[in-house]
C-alpha cells in the first residue's frame, strides 16, 4: 500500500496535511492517535467511502476485509443463524452463480476476450476460497472464538459482545489479502483475545488494526502508524506500540533539545544587535558587525522550528454529593433468563460495602452486562430483589452507549437543572468539546466522542456508585490512564465489567464475580456457583481463562 501526499479537511478543521508512507505486504500495523486524529477517517478513505480533497492511496489487487468500530447488522441478516453469516464472508454460493452465468455467455460469444477475463478472474477468487477445507476452517474460526454453541442463533437474538465476536470472525473468515480493523478487542475476552493475536500474528496478508488495547498492539504488530493530532502528519515506525512510544519520545526529546540551542543562538544574536545598535556612531567596527549579525538574525529567525504543543486530555473530577449508606447494593437470591434460553443466573446472591471496587467477568455472553441492566432496572429478574441501601445513588455508563440521545445535542445530552448552561461548558471543556461544537448532535460523533459525552454525563450526576460497562473501550492510553487515576480517588463504590487488566489493576479491585461459562453450565445441568473472589490479581483472571480452572 503506498499514500502520496494526502490532503483532506472539513472546513476550517485540517485533517491530514501532505502525509505520505508505504506499507509492505504481509506488514502488521498498528494504528494510533488520540481520538479524533483522523484514524478511522484512513480506513474510510482505504475502503472508498471518503474522497481526499488531494493526493492517492495506491492499493494492491486484493480483496478487503473491514471490522467496524460499531457494529450494526444489516436488517436482512437480523433472521439468519449464526453460521450463515460468518459463512457469507466467503460468498461461493453467488460467486459459482455468476460463473455460470459468464459459461453461458461464453457459449454465445467463444471468442470474446472479456468474458474470458471474468471467468478466469471469478475462478481465481473461488479457488481462494479453499472450497475443500471450507467447513473445518469455519468450525475452527468458530471454535476459537468461542461460538460453536451459538450457531443456530439468529443473528438479532444475540448479545452486543456477542454480535461483535460474530463480526470478527466473520472478517476473520473471509481470508481478505487486506484487513481493516477498527478497535477489534473491544469486546473480547481473555481467551479469544489470545487466539485472535496469534491468528492475526500468522496471517498471509496485511493487517492494519486500530486499537487502544496496548497489550494487543505489542502482541501483534511489526510497525505503527502513527497519526498526529497536532501537526495532521502521518508517519511509520518500526516496531510495536512501546517501540514507536520510545522512538517518538526520543525524538521528541532531540526536537526539544535543537529548538532550545537555536532560541540561546537567537537570543545572543539579539543582544548583541540591540548593542550595536546602541552603540555611538564613532564605534564604527561595532555597528557593521552589528548589521552582520543583524543579517545572521533573520535567517535564524525563519528557520526557527515551533514545538509541536501537547494536545490536550480529557480532565476529570468526581466527587459523590454524599455517601452512601454502608451496605450500598445487595443482590438477594437473582434469578434471570431471556426468553427460549436457559437461566444465567439461579439465586444469586452477593453484597457490596461502601467503597469497594467490584469486578465481574466472564467469557461473552454469560451475563455480564446483563446484571448491570438489572441492578440499573432496564431489565426485570424473573426473581429476587436488587436493595439500594439508604442514600444510594447510581450513574450507569452502558457498553454500547445507550445512556445517549443521539438525535439530541451534546448539550442535551448533559443538561441538569443543578447545573447552569455555563457549567455545563466548562464541564464539557474539560471533555474536550469547546465552543459550538456542544451543538453537534450526538450522531454525528464518533465512537470516541461518544464515550467522553457519556462519561462526562455520568461524573456530572456526582453518585456516590459508578456502574462501568467496559468502559475504556473507546479511549486511548493516556486517557485511560486518566480515567484510571480519577476512579482510584473515587470514595464511592464501583461495579465494572472489563476485559483490560491495565486499567482494572490501576483502579484496585477490592473483589471480583466470575460468572461461569455456558459449558459450564451445561455440564453441571444444575444452578452454577458464582465464584466470589477476593482480592483481583491478573494471574487469577489469566489462570481461570487460559487454564479453565475449576474455581467456579
Amino acid at each position: 500500500m503506498k499514500a502520496s501526499h494526502l490532503q483532506l479537511a472539513y472546513g476550517t478543521k485540517m485533517i491530514y496535511d501532505d502525509c505520505s508512507f508505504v506499507l509492505e505486504s504481509q506488514d502488521k500495523v498498528g494504528v494510533v492517535g488520540v481520538n479524533g486524529a483522523g484514524k478511522t477517517t484512513l480506513f474510510r478513505v482505504i475502503l472508498g467511502e471518503q474522497q481526499l480533497d488531494s493526493g492517492e492511496i495506491t492499493l494492491p489487487g486484493h480483496r478487503l476485509g473491514y471490522l467496524p468500530q460499531e457494529i450494526t447488522i444489516p436488517p436482512e441478516h437480523r433472521d439468519i443463524t449464526v453460521w450463515e453469516y460468518v459463512a457469507a464472508g466467503r460468498p461461493v454460493d453467488e460467486l459459482q452463480a455468476k460463473l455460470s452465468s459468464e459459461y453461458e455467455k461464453l457459449a454465445k460469444y467463444p471468442d470474446s476476450v472479456t468474458i474470458l477475463e471474468r471467468i478466469n478472474s471469478l475462478q481465481d477468487l473461488i479457488d481462494s476460497y479453499d472450497l475443500a477445507n471450507f467447513d473445518y476452517e469455519l468450525l475452527k474460526i468458530l471454535d476459537k472464538m468461542h461460538l460453536s454453541d451459538l450457531v443456530d442463533r439468529r443473528m438479532c437474538d444475540l448479545s452486543g459482545g456477542q454480535k461483535s465476536k460474530v463480526a470478527f470472525a466473520r472478517v476473520l473468515f473471509e481470508n481478505a489479502g487486506l484487513l481493516l480493523l477498527d478497535e477489534p478487542t473491544n469486546h473480547l475476552d481473555v481467551e479469544t483475545k489470545s487466539f485472535v493475536s496469534n491468528f492475526l500474528k500468522h496471517y498471509q496478508g496485511t493487517v492494519l488494526v486500530i486499537s487502544h488495547d496496548v497489550d494487543f498492539l505489542n502482541a501483534i504488530t511489526n510497525k505503527t502508524l502513527f497519526v498526529n493530532k497536532v501537526t495532521h502528519k502521518i508517519k511509520v515506525y518500526r516496531g510495536n506500540y512501546d517501540e514507536f512510544r520510545r522512538q517518538y519520545a526520543a525524538e521528541k526529546a532531540a526536537e526539544d533539545a535543537r529548538i532550545t540551542e537555536q532560541e540561546r543562538e537567537i537570543k545572543r544574536l539579539s543582544e548583541f544587535v540591540a548593542r550595536a545598535r546602541a552603540a555611538k556612531r564613532s564605534n564604527t567596527a561595532l555597528i557593521g558587525m552589528g548589521h552582520q549579525r543583524e543579517k545572521v538574525l533573520a535567517k535564524k529567525l525563519a528557520a526557527l522550528e515551533t514545538r509541536e504543543r501537547e494536545y490536550s486530555h480529557v480532565a476529570m473530577r468526581i466527587t459523590p454529593r454524599r455517601e452512601s449508606a454502608k451496605t450500598p447494593l445487595e443482590v438477594q437470591n437473582l434469578s434471570f433468563h431471556y426468553p427460549d434460553s436457559p437461566d444465567l443466573y439461579d439465586r444469586l446472591s452477593f453484597a457490596l460495602t461502601r467503597g469497594e471496587r467490584f469486578l465481574i467477568v466472564g467469557e461473552n455472553g454469560v451475563g455480564k452486562s446483563t446484571l448491570l441492566k438489572l441492578i440499573v432496572g432496564e431489565l426485570t429478574p424473573d426473581a429476587g430483589s436488587i436493595i439500594f441501601g439508604a442514600h444510594t445513588t447510581v450513574a450507569y455508563y452502558a457498553q454500547e452507549l445507550e445512556i445517549l440521545d443521539e438525535q439530541r445535542t451534546i448539550l442535551e445530552n448533559v443538561s441538569s437543572y443543578d447545573f447552569t448552561d455555563t457549567e455545563l461548558r466548562s464541564a464539557l471543556s474539560n471533555f474536550l468539546f469547546y465552543g459550538d461544537d456542544i451543538y453537534k448532535k450526538v450522531a454525528v460523533l464518533s465512537p470516541g466522542e461518544k464515550a467522553r459525552v457519556a462519561l462526562c454525563k455520568i461524573l456530572l450526576q456526582r453518585t456516590n456508585v459508578i456502574i462501568l460497562d467496559e468502559p475504556t473501550n473507546h479511549f486511548d492510553p493516556d486517557t485511560q490512564k486518566i480515567i484510571g487515576e480519577n476512579l482510584r480517588d473515587y470514595t464511592g463504590t464501583i461495579i465494572m465489567v472489563s476485559h483490560n487488566p491495565a486499567f482494572v489493576e490501576q483502579i484496585g479491585i477490592t473483589r471480583m464475580l466470575i460468572l461461569p461459562s455456558r459449558n459450564e453450565f451445561d455440564a453441571k445441568s444444575n444452578r452454577p456457583t458464582l465464584a466470589l473472589i477476593k482480592n483481583y490479581s491478573r494471574d487469577l483472571l489469566e489462570y481461570y481463562y487460559y487454564l479453565n480452572s475449576d474455581l467456579v
